[in-house]
């Protein structure tokens, strides 16, 4: 892909009266050896009496040789051009084996040709102290003229020089300033005085503004600007001449059009020739323009064209509004790293350590730009047939109304950074929660590792093996293993765990806690190495808890009133505390000792006396991670996650928030970045309008590169491909009661016809797989009957009736599928359109998994 521009230089020179003018010789016509492809030249000289005689000099540049028969008072050269600008690799040469190395010598016979370009001026002192200051070690030929060219970089500063002629190398090494020519000429010299062949060029240079900001590096131009230029070019045998601009310390490449090169700065000059004396007034200008640009991945519309696009988006939103849709539009972007394309975990596997950590901070980038007082969640996501753990998932949670959830950003630790929390520390912050959400704190106990699977697998070891160094077969296990000796054996306890249950019993909810009895004194955690709070032994409390231990989540149909402002939780969180040491609920704050000691026998729980959820601190790699219970309702959440931000600040500990997620509530938004096989996915808050949709895509693929994550690959051929994940796209409601495929079932029915019937619909975005076997395969793909099946639920689902939502579930489930069943991997998915089998599948949700 290339861009193709049109160069414009005029030349004027305005005499102050006639005057003769000798032969002019004009050096504006690209060498023989520009790489840049210029599709069409024109010169055009004034006056219009005038021969013209093209030839080139002794160095094969091209000359135009004018002759003027009449005297004039001005004379004008306008040079117009057509250039096309593709990328070239400056690298893309081979050096003879002779030469790959520096220091090198030329053979005689080379020699001989080259000894204009070996001519040397006499050695300045501080010339002569500069050359010797260069580092001449022997390496690679092309590394050292790439050192050398970036040290007369950092070395001479750029500057904007007006008067004629050139700076010997001497006045530029002492003033550390010069011009173009003037560092180029500096260039020549100091490569012929180490032995190596090099030459002057003058010459174009174009420079296109970027259509990204780079990441690092100089901006760039701010428009699109020309300029005459000068650099120099080295040779080197097998590659021919190589140009090195010092002025950028860059190679030369597709900005650089050479004109003239020479062994001297003044055989270059664009304009030389004789004229009579007299006063002259010297005028130029230069422009660039652009005529052509293909489409590209970082600029694939024109202004126009996005215009174009922007009125339609509005005109759509207009139509969904005046037909009362309420449709919203989410989706799921995948991207890879751009440092990175070779690693397992950005082609085959899910998960990573680089994925991670990228993960990371793109989720943090997203915090700053669309809520900063939300907060951050570090969770566990889905979890896979033959994957060991489930995998992690990040997540930032804000809520609609604008209040915060969580106010001080730095109380969030940074799961990148290894802290240096201890458990005792954890203890201090539960301790403290419990008297923030007024509870008592007797009822916290340490959770220790099984000592006995411990000791089995010491047990194992050879006697004289050091179990932190033994190789066992499963990485997982050594790593357990590992992890449990350098933390002091079983002993010493992984966190510490609080029973905690919202008491929805009550006629006055609040929160409660009590006791954990175990046949065991201590608690030990099931073998492994997630959270405490995925490792608590539920299974070894008392059976009559059981019945206590489901959460009814609330009814997504269900009305929701506002949530309470931040200060007013806050607030009500104080309130509730001083109530409660008042009344002296709290008659004992075993904060440090005793922790756990209080073990009643069965004889004495009531019923519904165990508390079956728990909230869980742990020191992990010096962080102190607070697992969240699982609650039925958000207000609930939000209460613990104040406290908790509450706690953090008093005892002055930074935490972070992991365990379970709030429950769907459509008073919050949520983005999601999690690990899918070979790229990281971001399930973005769905967008309401056009406007939203544009904010909030640009601003996700805006942060995701400033993360360096981008959304390209190339296969080995070339081809340019996409990431190779999913990138689906999402239609419901803001809730799920507005969700028109639930409100409107038959508009369902007349989207899977449409999508079925026309094809192209299906394989226009589809990327390299497509079929039955396929991530999306359509309807008809696999299942010959599929199609007949289909006309017979479309008859179920009349036009503009009115159905019960189920009813549009059930139609669909068993069609909407691939060949094994599977509605997850269907084109058109409705896993949480109005699912049978919980309330986070009832969202109204319909996901086009094809793109």
């Amino acid at each position: 892909m290339s861009i193709r521009v049109a160069l414009h230089h005029a030349t004027k020179y305005q005499y102050d009266r006639r005057v003769t003018l000798g032969p002019q010789v004009v050096r504006l016509r690209p060498a023989a050896h520009c790489r840049t492809p210029v599709v069409s030249y024109s010169l055009t000289i004034e006056p219009k009496t005038h021969f013209v005689n093209w030839m080139q000099d002794p160095h094969g540049n091209f000359e135009a040789r004018l002759v003027f028969p009449e005297p004039t008072q001005s004379f004008e050269v306008t040079v117009d051009l057509v250039a096309e600008l593709t990328v070239i690799n400056p690298f893309d040469f081979f050096i003879e084996e002779s030469a790959e190395d520096f220091p090198f010598t030329y053979d005689p016979e080379l020699r001989k040709t080259l000894a204009p370009y070996l001519e040397q001026l006499p050695a300045t002192p501080r010339f002569a102290r500069y050359l010797a200051a260069i580092d001449r070690t022997k390496r690679r030929s092309v590394s050292f003229i790439v050192d050398l060219n970036q040290q007369l970089q950092r070395d001479i500063g750029y500057v904007i020089r007006m008067e004629p002629g050139v700076q010997t190398p001497e006045e530029t090494l002492t003033s550390g300033t010069g011009s173009c020519r003037d560092s180029a000429w500096l260039a020549v010299q100091l490569l012929r005085h180490i032995g190596l062949a090099a030459r002057f060029v003058s010459g174009y240079l174009i420079q296109l503004v970027p259509d990204q900001k780079p990441l690092e590096g100089p901006e760039g131009p701010a428009q699109d600007f020309t300029d005459l230029h000068a650099w120099a070019e080295v040779y080197l045998p097998g590659a021919g001449w190589v140009g090195l601009d010092p002025t950028s310390g860059l190679l030369t490449g597709e900005g650089h059009l050479p004109l003239a090169a020479t062994p001297a700065p003044q055989l270059a000059a664009p304009i030389s020739g004789a004229v009579d004396t007299c006063e002259v007034e010297f005028d130029f200008s230069m422009s660039i323009s652009r005529i052509h640009e293909d489409p590209r991945v970082t600029k694939p519309y024109t202004p126009e064209q996005w215009h174009q696009i922007d009125a339609v988006g509005h005109q759509v939103d207009e139509s969904l509004r005046s037909r009362d849709v309420r449709l919203t539009m989410g989706g799921e972007p995948t991207f890879v790293s751009i440092d990175d394309m070779e690693s397992p975990e950005w082609n085959t596997a899910a998960v990573g350590v680089h994925k991670q950590q990228l993960s990371d901070r793109l989720v943090r980038r997203l915090r700053d730009r669309f809520a900063p007082q939300g907060v951050l969640h570090f969770g566990q996501g889905k979890w896979y047939p033959g994957e060991p753990l489930p995998r992690w998932a990040y997540s930032y949670i804000w809520r609609n109304d604008g209040e915060p959830i969580w106010d001080r950003a730095d109380l969030l630790a940074d799961v990148g950074v290894r802290g240096n929390c201890t458990h005792e520390e954890g203890l201090e912050f539960l301790s403290a929660f419990c008297g923030n959400l007024g509870i008592s704190a007797k009822w916290i106990r340490a959770a220790h590792e099984d000592i006995w699977h411990v000791i089995e697998q010491e047990q194992k070891l050879p006697i004289d093996v050091d179990p932190r160094e033994f190789e066992l077969d499963d990485p997982r296990q050594r790593q357990e293993l590992a992890r449990l000796i350098e933390r002091g054996g079983a002993l010493t306890p992984s966190g510490y765990v609080l029973p905690l249950t919202k008491a929805w019993w009550q006629a006055k909810a609040g929160w409660t806690s009590g006791p954990w009895p175990f046949r065991s004194e201590r608690l030990f955690l099931i073998p492994g190495d997630s959270p405490v709070g995925l490792r608590l032994p539920l299974d070894s409390l008392p059976v009559s808890s059981i019945s206590s231990r489901t959460i009814y989540a609330v009814d997504p149909f269900d009305g929701r009133v506002p949530l309470p402002g931040y200060a007013e939780i806050r607030r009500a969180a104080r309130d509730l505390r001083l109530r409660e040491v008042a009344e002296s609920r709290i008659t004992e704050q075993q904060r440090t000792t005793d922790i756990g000691v209080d073990q009643p026998s069965p004889d004495d729980l009531e019923p519904l006396g165990v508390v079956a959820t728990a909230m869980c601190v742990e020191a992990r790699d010096g962080r102190l991670h607070v697992f969240l219970p699982p609650v039925a309702r958000l207000e609930d959440w939000l209460e613990l996650v104040n406290v908790a931000e509450q706690t953090a600040e008093e005892v002055e500990l930074p935490v972070v928030l992991e365990g379970y997620m709030p429950p769907h509530d459509s008073r919050i938004s949520m983005i999601k970045v999690t690990p899918d096989p070979g790229v990281i996915e971001v399930n973005v808050h769905p967008a309401a309008n056009w406007d939203e949709l544009k904010s909030i895509t640009c601003g996700i693929y805006e942060e995701a590169r400033q993360a360096r994550l981008g959304t390209e690959k190339f296969q080995l051929d070339g081809r340019h491909t996409g990431t190779g994940g999913g990138n689906h796209i999402v239609l419901g409601g803001a809730t799920p009661a507005d969700s028109p495929f639930l409100r409107r079932p038959h508009l369902l029915r007349s989207f899977v016809a449409y999508w079925n019937n026309h094809p192209s619909l299906s394989y226009l975005f589809s990327g390299m797989f497509i079929g039955p076997t396929s991530q999306a395969p359509r309807t008809d793909e696999g299942r010959a009957d599929a199609l007949y099946e289909l006309e017979i639920a479309f008859q179920q689902i009349p036009y503009q009736a009115e159905l019960p939502n189920w009813i549009v579930d059930r139609v669909f489930r068993n069609l909407l599928i691939d060949l094994t069943g599977n509605t997850h991997r269907a084109e058109i998915c409705i896993d949480k359109l109005y699912s049978p089998d919980h309330s986070a599948g009832r969202l109204g949700l319909v996901e086009l998994r094809g793109f």
